[in-house]
């Protein structure tokens, strides 16, 4: 026997019916202090740094983002990107 459910419900109502916790105001407060980050920055390596900064794990989050990006590009392009 299969029985199939389907709940129709926004991710907020998901979140408080599954007990899960309601991070909004984190997750605000985190998206302000980056973009005040951003006023004044007129470089590219000011950027990187600032970055890496908010980066959840630092260097390691920062290249592995970098990885990431140049797999995707790569596979958009239709080659393999080796440098």
């Amino acid at each position: 026997m299969k029985v199939t459910v389907d709940v129709d419900c926004t991710p907020a109502e998901a979140r408080a019916f599954l007990g899960l916790p309601d991070v909004t105001p984190i997750h605000d407060k985190y998206i302000r202090t980056m973009l005040d980050g951003f006023d004044g920055i007129g470089s590219a390596e000011q950027m990187e740094t600032l970055f890496k900064s908010f980066s959840p794990m630092g260097d390691a989050g920062m290249r592995l983002f970098q990885q990431m990006m140049n797999m995707g590009l790569a596979g958009m392009s239709g080659g393999s990107d080796k440098k």
